[in-house]
């Protein structure tokens, strides 16, 4: 029976202090990068995962704040640079920062979330000024270890006016799936204003809502994505803090995201995408919350259909594994009831994740050469956002007679 949340979540909303309204509750859910070990002992944290959007602005948010420190520590798993087509997507946007943005006499960019250098090792390999923040102590090591300046720290008001009272006044700060990841986006964009100067940009790439909408894909809603943008509650967020959205460039990577670019209010003029993007949400009638129950529904519908599939084939004896042991998968295991009676193991390239268990449900994690000794009957593709590399990489496993599971937009079988 499909199930939407209609009784309004209590709270307000983390950008404006508006009434926030309830749309969709995906269950206990626990932290998407925490893999356990085999005999780890002890609690795991459960949250509840529920999405809610903001009557005022418009923001769709998390009802419940997970701490950060849980979620970006030492030990964090996820490398950018584990993906052929990421390195080539951040490639393109040092280029196209080089280009544009830093062209003047030593030119300064910082990025927050910096990862494991996969951008601005390029910026530093052209010699310009740079810093990068990384709270999470392992990538950034292997940031460092590139020859990248990376600081250890959450980019916030404080840290940034320490940045800009050492260093100067940066020209563009720029951060990739890290806006979304967090609550406290007020002392984020008071830092921006802080530390960029006069005629600096702060550019941001995270999931679109839109495209979440679209497709379906919920699992992109988990604890680390705090929000969901749309080009309509950033202009909103910006607002607020003396920023104006100039730009907005749409992204095939991870699914869909926006590339939005703020300014100071008044000293860019906006480009015609921004006004594009605008209709498109007005025509889609993406910030109505009747749009957003519609696609609660449809989350719901997933779910039945998924699992009903995964029992039938248990029923019939065919072998089913997971294909990548990615943060949103934890959401679908979780959400779905998914465990090692479904899906046997999930096979996975990072290894800090290997020789492990899935968070919540528990299915082993095995290494990438685990998938073909022997293939599967099917694949369950929990990293659809890398369907092309995936299959240009596994077409043994098709012409074996193996098949794929997906699940965005709808359940489906190829």
């Amino acid at each position: 029976m499909t199930r939407v949340t209609d009784a309004p979540s209590p709270g307000a909303c983390r950008i404006c202090g508006g009434v926030v309204e309830e749309f969709l509750d995906l269950g206990r859910q626990p932290l998407s990068d925490r893999f356990l070990e085999p005999d780890e002992s002890g609690e795991e944290f459960f949250y509840r995962l529920a999405v809610v959007q903001c009557r005022a602005c418009t923001m769709v948010q998390l009802a419940e704040e997970v701490p950060r420190h849980l979620m970006f520590h030492a030990d964090y798993p996820y490398h950018s640079s584990g993906s052929s087509v990421m390195r080539e997507h951040f490639a393109g946007v040092a280029q196209s920062f080089l280009a544009t943005e830093l062209t003047g006499a030593d030119p300064f960019i910082v990025e927050m979330g910096c990862n494991d250098g996969i951008m601005l090792g390029a910026i530093q390999e052209a010699g310009v000024r740079h810093l990068g923040f990384e709270p999470s102590a392992g990538v950034a090591g292997v940031a460092r270890s590139k020859g990248v300046r990376v600081r250890t720290d959450f980019f916030e008001e404080a840290t940034a006016r320490e940045v800009r009272a050492a260093e100067g006044p940066a020209d563009v700060i720029y951060t990739a799936n890290t806006m979304c990841h967090i609550p406290y986006l007020d002392s984020v964009l008071r830092g921006a204003d802080a530390l960029l100067g006069p005629n600096g940009v702060f550019v941001f790439e995270d999931p679109y809502l839109g495209d979440i909408v679209t497709k379906t894909s919920f699992d992109q809603i988990y604890d680390e994505h705090f929000y969901l943008f749309s080009a309509g509650s950033v202009q909103a967020m910006a607002d607020r803090f003396g920023f104006e959205l100039v730009d907005v460039e749409r992204l095939p990577v991870h699914g869909g995201e926006v590339r939005y670019t703020l300014a100071r209010r008044g000293v860019r003029t906006p480009t015609p995408a921004v006004a594009r993007l605008f209709a498109e949400e007005r025509d889609q009638k993406l910030t109505c919350l009747a749009t957003l129950r519609a696609f609660a529904a449809n989350v719901w519908k997933i779910r039945e259909d998924l699992v009903a599939l995964l029992e039938r084939l248990r029923a019939e004896g065919h072998r089913v594994v997971g294909y990548g042991a990615t943060a949103k998968s934890a959401t679908v295991t979780n959400f779905c009831g998914i465990g090692p009676e479904l899906v046997s193991f999930v096979c996975d390239t990072t290894p800090d994740k290997q020789n492990r268990l899935t968070p919540g449900r528990h299915i082993p994690v095995r290494s990438a050469a685990a998938f073909s000794d022997p293939y599967p009957d099917y694949a369950l593709l929990f990293a659809w956002n890398h369907a092309e590399e995936i299959m240009a990489k596994e077409q043994e496993f098709q012409q074996s007679g193996g098949r794929w599971i997906r699940y965005v937009p709808q359940v489906h079988v190829t």
